[in-house]
């Protein structure tokens, strides 16, 4: 691990925690990333950056990227040497560190689009009562996916994760409903959706550690639902659909048994925690 001072200052702070991470994605993101800070600059906002890069095992050779972020003018720093503990347990590694003013959880597939920092800013300073903001989230296709969501039930989670394509016709209205489709668009910015995605989340620090980061039962899955949930106790949540993002990962169910055994046991978790919804 390598060391910061908590003596510097950067106005965003980012982390991105790896596990066997897919490494053609990992270099797309970090180079959108560093894109993205320099366009921030390019914007008038003097703002340093940092990025934390939480390794739980398997990280590839970056050398080069994490060269391109230092002539980008973000630093990095690797923590590493814990093992795997999770998806949330890893990011809430970086929270202990010095914080910017921002702080973005991000996802090791995602690319930003260059303007989505600088825009993100943008917005949650001229908007002080907003905690946490999230973007559009496009698929490789360039189509939009859904993921701010009402609280789900247990027959939205099946469908949505688990039954074939083929099936879901049959429950266009529920998914719709679940995705929020009425309300979420590419013009007008949301306030306070229930769940939003933890692929990018960009909080402002205080309400971040406020909460403590994520809770550490989660191994992977629903962390984001229970964040999503305890945010609305002490802030407002904003969708922005001007920060725009391009999401490369896939569903629980497309990776195998392993992963629909976490999804289920998170899910439990989580509705025992908030409250059970079977239709």
């Amino acid at each position: 691990m390598n060391a910061v001072s908590r003596e510097n200052h950067f106005e965003v702070s980012t982390a991105v925690v790896v596990f066997r991470p897919h490494q053609r994605l990992l270099v797309r993101t970090l180079a959108s990333l560093a894109a993205a800070g320099v366009t921030l600059r390019q914007a008038g906002k003097d703002m340093s950056m940092h990025l934390y890069l939480i390794d739980n095992g398997g990280l590839p050779d970056i050398g080069e990227s994490l060269d391109a972020l230092t002539c980008a003018g973000i630093g990095h720093t690797l923590i590493g040497g814990h093992g795997n503990v999770g998806y949330g347990r890893g990011h809430n590694l970086a929270i202990t560190q010095p914080l910017g003013r921002y702080h973005l959880i991000l996802n090791p597939d995602i690319d930003m689009h260059a303007d989505a920092l600088a825009k993100a800013v943008e917005f949650m300073d001229a908007h002080p009562e907003a905690g946490l903001l999230t973007p559009t989230i496009f698929d490789d296709a360039g189509d939009m996916q859904y993921l701010c969501r009402q609280y789900p039930t247990l027959i939205d989670l099946f469908v949505r994760g688990f039954l074939p394509a083929s099936m879901r016709g049959l429950f266009a209205r529920r998914l719709a409903r679940y995705e929020m489709r009425a309300q979420i668009n590419g013009r007008d910015t949301v306030w306070d959706p229930p769940i939003v995605s933890g692929c990018f989340m960009l909080f402002r620090s205080e309400v971040l550690k406020k909460l403590e980061g994520f809770d550490p039962r989660y191994f992977l899955y629903f962390e984001d639902y229970d964040l999503s949930m305890r945010t609305h106790a002490i802030a407002h949540v904003a969708y922005v659909p001007s920060v725009r993002v391009v999401h490369h990962g896939g569903g629980a169910s497309r990776k195998g048994w392993a992963h629909i055994r976490m999804f289920v046991a998170s899910a439990f978790k989580f509705f025992n925690r908030f409250g059970w919804k079977w239709l």
